[in-house]
């Protein structure tokens, strides 16, 4: 599996140089969500502009890392999804239940506010 890292303070970034994210690479990915947020990594971006076709397996790999990251208090963002992967998607409902933004920018900004939202919610208590 291809992929580029991008490591920030509040959040990682990880891009597919990969055309397809189908069951070749999706055992693999949720392996590395799994090893990310083991290593501390609370909110996890997934930049998807490269890929043009998901399968399911590659849905479930996607489906581990929202798990995984939003259980431990992070946020896991989807970007730049294709149209195929968009309608796939959106056929299995899982687009209520994903975070998904056109942009990398995007979802950073959303990354932010939900650290702020947190931060008050904890000032609260």
């Amino acid at each position: 599996m291809k992929f580029t890292l991008d490591r920030q303070e509040k959040y990682n970034t990880i891009k597919f140089n990969e055309e397809k994210l189908d069951s070749t690479i999706s055992a693999e990915l949720k392996t590395e969500f799994l090893a990310f947020q083991g290593q501390g990594v609370a909110n996890m971006i997934v930049d998807l502009s490269d890929v043009k076709y998901i399968d399911s397996s590659g849905l479930s790999a996607l489906l581990v890392g929202n798990r995984v990251f939003t259980e431990a208090g992070g946020s896991f963002v989807l970007s730049g999804v294709s149209d195929h992967a968009m309608k796939l998607i959106k056929i299995s409902q899982l687009d209520k239940v994903l975070d998904i933004l056109p942009t990398v920018e995007e979802s950073i900004d959303l990354v932010f506010m939900n650290e702020i939202e947190k931060g008050l919610k904890e000032g609260e208590e």
